[in-house]
């Protein structure tokens, strides 16, 4: 990483974005001393221009930005910081110095995955997930089909609240499921993304070929 520090007098802009949601936390500054610390510690350290002294974010409440990954711009004066917050970033308690909540309910499907792995290479005893997969693989599919089937009822019969509970219950079934094989849900989205882009590439080439 070689920054151009002199451009803006010692220092360069560091953007500060959740490695989960994406969310912008904050933006702050380095010098290369900053920058290094950084790399060094895996958390971030910023130079302040008030103190005039380097200061780690978190250093007093606790709430450090650990750091996933540093990227540099295309002209080598700005830094993109990926981290994981160790709690709200701003100093008013805001999760963000923007005043927008760092929260996407869809990133609970990550968690739930990664506690269902943890069950499966620990299978502690009177968890409901350990009998799942005790049960075997053809109990687990069953146990999926019998929930999309509860699902479809809802969705034809039901109300809403029930549809979203049976759905709820088919996703977890089937999460366990893909756990038992070794596979995740990341892995559906991965196919569901390669399907979209292709779908998306054939529309284009045919409003193309029309043109």
């Amino acid at each position: 990483m070689t920054l151009d520090f002199d451009k803006a007098g010692g220092l360069v802009p560091a953007i500060i974005q959740d490695n989960e949601t994406n969310k912008v936390l904050m933006l702050g500054y380095m010098n290369e001393e900053a920058l290094c610390k950084t790399q060094e510690s895996g958390k971030v350290t910023f130079f302040s221009r008030t103190k005039r002294r380097l200061w780690t974010k978190g250093e007093e409440s606790g709430n450090f930005l650990n750091v996933v990954c540093i990227k540099e711009d295309c002209d080598r004066d700005t830094l993109l910081i990926k981290v994981n917050p160790a709690g709200p970033v701003c100093h008013t308690g805001a999760d963000t110095c923007f005043e927008e909540e760092n929260r996407e309910d869809i990133l609970f499907l990550k968690y739930l995955q990664r506690f269902i792995e943890k069950r499966y290479n620990e299978m502690p005893e009177g968890s409901y997930t350990t009998s799942l997969f005790q049960s075997g693989v053809n109990r687990m599919a069953q146990k999926v089909g019998e929930e999309a089937l509860e699902s479809v009822i809802e969705a034809c019969n039901g109300t809403d609240g029930r549809l979203i509970y049976e759905s709820a219950d088919m996703l977890y079934h089937l999460i366990v499921l893909l756990v038992s094989k070794g596979l995740s849900i990341e892995d559906l989205a991965g196919e569901l993304k390669k399907r979209h882009k292709k779908q998306s590439t054939s529309r284009t080439g045919n409003r193309h070929s029309h043109g």
